[in-house]
């Protein structure tokens, strides 16, 4: 068998990338002043070989991490590296908090297990106050149990291809220690409104919240661990006035910087349909999808620059949403979404097995509906995905930029969605519920939810709003940024620059823009950038090539506004 051919692409950040990574604080919506990161080189282990050298947080598939190899997933990797904290940095309890390993993660300090972790997309922490010496040795170990498909995973696959994208393994987010004092916020919840905001903490019962406004400072103690405070003359955050408003929390020894909106979610009826609106006002989300794979680092971006640059290249095109597409991201992306104004529809993560005849070619001939109450009957993957599903929300909760979302896409996975969907919503009320995305309709969704890729998009009106959650997915391959080479992945395939840009416009103008006025809520181009085989990006996989004007692009916006 002739052996694939892949070609090695740097981002313009992987290039230049030198030194310790990753140092930016990890959790900017709950922020201290206590940061010790353990990014860097440890020393690196796979399935009990011999010692290599990986640059942490990269995953050691990819070129980044310095492995740059397919790993054997069993019996599993180890990490271990030693540190010694600076002088005065013990203040009280010392927390080592992971932002993300894949799947399963156990923790030593100094021979002693301080705990594990089963998940590959949410952030944990230990509390490593009694094992602490002068010099310290950390050792971690992790399994990534892939192909038994109980634990959410996304597009890993271990045969890529196609839609299918190379696996990762371990340690693939910040490792960082911060201190604090024996009595300390432990986490944080904001809920807000159009003119007021209700924060509340956990691990504190007293405090002052100071929150800082145009019209001058307003603060509020903490009752029973809330404070809720009115914002006069509020300024409602959306792409086109992104702004937040700062605030503090001081609770005894403790003290927290962090960061809120004020903006609103609801479902209208406006001129005989239903709309999404956004502060009142029907919305539409003109938007991409986002799976947040890099060329150079695959899960994880060379710089956090790499998110600020995507983000911010996106909103110059004139879109004004990503469909984070089946992955968590590092806090930092949905941070950057905020300050930037991008709306996010976040989907949650699957897991359980794939079908390409249940779930790729049936719906594609038409055959869309199936009763879910029977599929993914396995107990531990049911609660698996559920775990999966409270896991995100909480940890991404206070972020004013995710106004929406998804539970299953295109039946993966997917179970009970009317069950999960009052289950998401019995968690987060605020925000738009789409439970399945592209067809297996279940009874209860806030969205009448669409994917269009071999047909013209045609909508019909209903009793809910309409959102095209995925189409498009035009191919062009940039030479010379192509990961592999004569086997593109897409929809529709043009070998020149102009046609391509011609043919998206076309789609927009005779597909898109018409259906605004039958009900069209939101449509999401697949996608941001090309990923592996798939090269239907806007951007090339490297983020060197943008394949669109953004004139041409910003003309097609333009029509889009409601």
């Amino acid at each position: 068998m002739k052996k694939e051919s892949f070609a090695t692409l740097y981002t313009a950040e992987g290039e230049a990338l030198s030194g310790q990574p990753w140092t930016i604080y990890p959790r900017p919506q709950m922020k201290r002043n206590s940061f010790f990161c353990l990014n860097g080189e440890w020393d690196f282990y796979a399935n009990g070989g011999e010692k290599e050298r990986i640059l942490v947080p990269f995953p050691p598939e990819s070129a980044l991490s310095g492995i740059g190899r397919r790993l054997e997933k069993f019996p599993g990797v180890k990490y271990r590296r030693k540190f010694t904290l600076p002088e005065g940095f013990v203040r009280g309890r010392v927390l080592l908090h992971f932002g993300a390993v894949d799947q399963t993660a156990a923790v030593f300090l100094n021979g002693h297990e301080v705990g594990t972790h089963v998940g590959g997309y949410d952030a944990f922490s230990f509390d490593i106050t009694e094992f602490l010496q002068d010099e310290n040795e950390l050792t971690v170990g992790c399994i990534d149990d892939l192909e038994s498909h109980i634990l959410p995973y996304g597009k890993q696959r271990e045969k890529r291809g196609g839609m299918w994208y190379t696996p990762v393994t371990g340690i693939w987010q910040t490792v960082w220690i911060e201190s604090v004092p024996e009595q300390y916020v432990k986490s944080l919840k904001i809920d807000t409104g159009r003119d007021y905001v209700q924060i509340s903490v956990d691990g504190v019962c007293d405090g002052v919240v100071t929150v800082q406004t145009p019209d001058g400072e307003i603060t509020s103690r903490l009752a029973d661990s809330t404070a809720r405070l009115q914002i006069r003359n509020p300024r409602l955050w959306s792409p086109e006035d992104p702004y937040l408003y700062e605030f503090k929390i001081t609770a005894g020894e403790d003290e927290i910087s962090s960061y809120f909106a004020l903006r609103t979610l609801e479902i209208k009826e406006v001129d005989g349909l239903p709309r999404l609106c956004l502060n009142g006002k029907p919305y539409f989300f003109h938007g991409l999808l986002d799976q947040g794979y890099y060329s150079d680092g695959i899960y994880t971006p060379a710089s956090p620059e790499n998110y600020t640059r995507d983000i911010a290249e996106m909103k110059a095109l004139g879109f004004n949403t990503l469909r984070k597409h089946i992955k968590v991201e590092p806090e930092h992306f949905y941070c950057e979404c905020d300050r930037l104004g991008m709306i996010v529809f976040q989907d949650m993560v699957n897991n359980g097995d794939y079908s390409f005849l249940r779930d790729t070619a049936l719906p594609t001939v038409g055959i869309k509906k199936l009763s879910d109450r029977w599929m993914h009957r396995d107990k531990a993957t049911r609660k698996c995905f559920e775990d999966g599903m409270n896991a995100t929300v909480k940890q991404l909760q206070n972020h004013p930029c995710i106004c929406y979302w998804t539970i299953f896409n295109e039946g993966w996975g997917q179970f009970n969605s009317a069950e999960m969907y009052e289950t998401l919503k019995t968690l987060d009320s605020s925000r738009f519920i789409d439970a399945t995305s592209g067809w297996f309709q279940g009874r209860k969704s806030d969205v009448e939810s669409l994917h269009v890729y071999f047909k013209p998009v045609k909508i019909n009106p209903g009793d809910k709003p309409v959102v095209l959650s995925e189409f498009g997915g035009y191919s062009y391959q940039p030479q010379g940024h192509v990961f592999h080479p004569g086997k593109p992945y897409g929809y529709r395939f043009f070998e020149d620059r102009k046609k391509f840009e011609d043919a998206l416009v076309e789609l927009y103008e005779k597909e898109i823009i018409p259906a605004l006025s039958r009900g069209l809520c939101g449509a999401i181009y697949t996608q941001v950038s090309d990923v592996e085989d798939e090269t239907n990006g806007l951007l090339s996989y490297d983020r060197k090539v943008l394949k669109v004007s953004p004139e041409v692009m910003n003309k097609i916006a333009e029509k889009l506004k409601l």
